[in-house]
C-alpha cells in the first residue's frame, strides 16, 4: 500500500458517522480508498446509507491533516499495518461485516495455517478459573494454537502467560493505540509477548483506553477466531459481548460451568443453560467438538465416568442415544416422551456426568 492510500483509508478511519460498513460500502462502490475522495457527490449520493453528513466530513481537511500525522507515528515507530483487503489482514475477520478496514500490530505475528482461539473471562478471576485456564492451554498446546485474548487483569493475562510458558503464540487485543499499554501493570509482559506474538489494535495513537473503546475491541477479538471460549464470568459482563459478538459471526463459543451459587460462574452456566455456548470440561472437549486432530500428537482422551447413577429420565435419554446416534434436542424429547424443558436439564446433567457430548448444531450423543 503507497502512502497516499494508507492515509486515505486513515482518513475514513478518522471521518464522524463513517464506521467500517459505510467505509467498506464507499470503497465498493468508487473502486478504492483514494477514489472516496474524489468521486464526485452526486454519484456518492446514490449510494444506500450514504447521507449528507457523510459526503461533507470526506472533504474537511482536518480529516486529512489527522491522517498525515498518524501516518508520521506509524513511519516513525515500525508499526505494521493490515488492510482489510490484503492478504495479510486475518482471514476470519475478513468475513465480519464491521470488521476494521485497518489493524495495527506490532511484534510477530503470524495466523497463517494455524488454529485461532479466544479466550476470555472475568477480570475478578478466582483459583478455579485460573486452574482450569492453565491445564486447558497445558493440553491444547499439541496443536500449536494462537491465543488471542484482551490483555486484561483476570482470566484474559493469566491465559496469555500460560501461552507464553506453553511456547504458544499469543495476541494481545488492546482497546487503545500502540504508543501505551494497559493496564500498565502488565507492562512486564509486553516484550516476550512480542517475541512470541504481538499487539493488535484497530486504535490510533491519540485513542485511550475508554470504556467504548473495550466494547470495540471485543468484536476483533470474537471475529479474529475459530472458537471463542469464556471460562468464567459473572451474569453481565465484557465477556458475554464478546460471546453474543462471537455467536452472531456464526464462530463457536464454548463455556467453562460452575457451581451454581458462585458469582463468577453465573455468565458461563447461562449461556450453557441457554444454548449459546458448549459446555467444555476440558482441552478434548473442544478438539472434539471443533473436529480437530492432534495427528502425530498423542490425542487427549474423554473419558466417560464409570459407575454413574442415572435417574430415570436420564436413563432413557442414554439408552436412545446409545441405539440412535447423534440426535437433535427435540427429536429425543419427542422420541423419550419428555417436556423439552425436562430433556434439556437431564442432557445438562449427564454432560456434567461425562455420559453424553454435545454436538454443533444443538445435537447430542451418548459417549
Amino acid at each position: 500500500m503507497t502512502k497516499d492510500e494508507l492515509i486515505a483509508v486513515l482518513r475514513l478511519q478518522n471521518i464522524p458517522h463513517i464506521g467500517d460498513i459505510t467505509a467498506k460500502k464507499l470503497i465498493a462502490h468508487c473502486g478504492s480508498p483514494m477514489a472516496v475522495f474524489t468521486d464526485k457527490r452526486k454519484h456518492l449520493e446514490k449510494i444506500g446509507g450514504i447521507g449528507s453528513a457523510v459526503i461533507s466530513g470526506l472533504h474537511n481537511r482536518k480529516h486529512l491533516l489527522a491522517a498525515e500525522a498518524e501516518y508520521e507515528f506509524i513511519l516513525k515507530n515500525g508499526i505494521s499495518y493490515s488492510y482489510f483487503m490484503d492478504p495479510n489482514y486475518p482471514a476470519y475477520l475478513k468475513h465480519c461485516l464491521d470488521g476494521p478496514i485497518l489493524l495495527f500490530k506490532k511484534g510477530n505475528i503470524k495466523l497463517e495455517d494455524k488454529k485461532v482461539i479466544s479466550i476470555v473471562g472475568t477480570r475478578n478471576s478466582t483459583a478455579y478459573g485460573r486452574a482450569f485456564c492453565e491445564k486447558f492451554i497445558e493440553d491444547i498446546a499439541p496443536l500449536d494454537p494462537v491465543i488471542i485474548s484482551g490483555f486484561a487483569y483476570g482470566i484474559d493475562i493469566c491465559a496469555q502467560r500460560a501461552a507464553l510458558k506453553m511456547g504458544l503464540q499469543t495476541i494481545a487485543c488492546v482497546a487503545h493505540g500502540l504508543n501505551q499499554i494497559y493496564p500498565k501493570a502488565h507492562l512486564k509482559y509486553v516484550d516476550e509477548i512480542d517475541k512470541n506474538g504481538g499487539f493488535l489494535t484497530e486504535f490510533w495513537s491519540t485513542s485511550n483506553p475508554d470504556r467504548e473503546n473495550f466494547l470495540k475491541r471485543n468484536r476483533i477479538i470474537a471475529g479474529i477466531s475459530e472458537a471463542t471460549i469464556v471460562i468464567e464470568s459473572a451474569e453481565k459482563g465484557g465477556s458475554l459481548v464478546t460471546a453474543d459478538m462471537a455467536n452472531s459471526y456464526n464462530r463457536d463459543v464454548f463455556a467453562v460451568p460452575g457451581r451454581v451459587k458462585d458469582k463468577y460462574s453465573l455468565g458461563c452456566n447461562n449461556l450453557i443453560k441457554s444454548q449459546k455456548a458448549h459446555m467444555i470440561t476440558s482441552a478434548a472437549d473442544l478438539i472434539y467438538l471443533m473436529d480437530w486432530q492432534l495427528e502425530e500428537h498423542k490425542t487427549v482422551a474423554v473419558q466417560k465416568q464409570l459407575f454413574v447413577e442415572l435417574d430415570e429420565n436420564e436413563k432413557t435419554i442414554y439408552t436412545f442415544l446409545q441405539n440412535t446416534g447423534r440426535q437433535l434436542v427435540d427429536q429425543i424429547a419427542l422420541e423419550c416422551q419428555l417436556p423439552v424443558f425436562k430433556t434439556v436439564s437431564s442432557l445438562l446433567t449427564m454432560e456434567m456426568k461425562g455420559m453424553i457430548r454435545p454436538l454443533p448444531g444443538k445435537q447430542y450423543e451418548a459417549i
